[in-house]
């Protein structure tokens, strides 16, 4: 399976791949955001934390399904 990924990922184009990274990268950005609201007690937000958790599970869910959509992206 691993290697069919990679086997996939070397066929694409330049454009292909750096819209890949892109993508890995924007899903890591989102999740790290979510758990930097929902744990970094110094952050300046002036939110109620039953705010912030969800908001920074509302960021961890989107990261998710961003992911899941880069995943099956990479198949075609």
């Amino acid at each position: 399976m691993l290697k069919d990924m990679l086997n996939n990922i070397q066929k694409k184009s330049l454009k292909e791949r750096f819209l890949l990274v892109l993508g890995i990268l924007f899903f890591l950005i989102y999740l790290v955001l979510g758990l930097m609201i929902m744990f970094w007690e110094k952050l300046p937000l002036n939110m109620e934390p039953k705010y912030r958790y969800a908001f920074g599970g509302l960021l961890i869910v989107y990261s998710g399904i961003r992911f899941l959509r880069l995943i099956n992206s990479n198949t075609d």
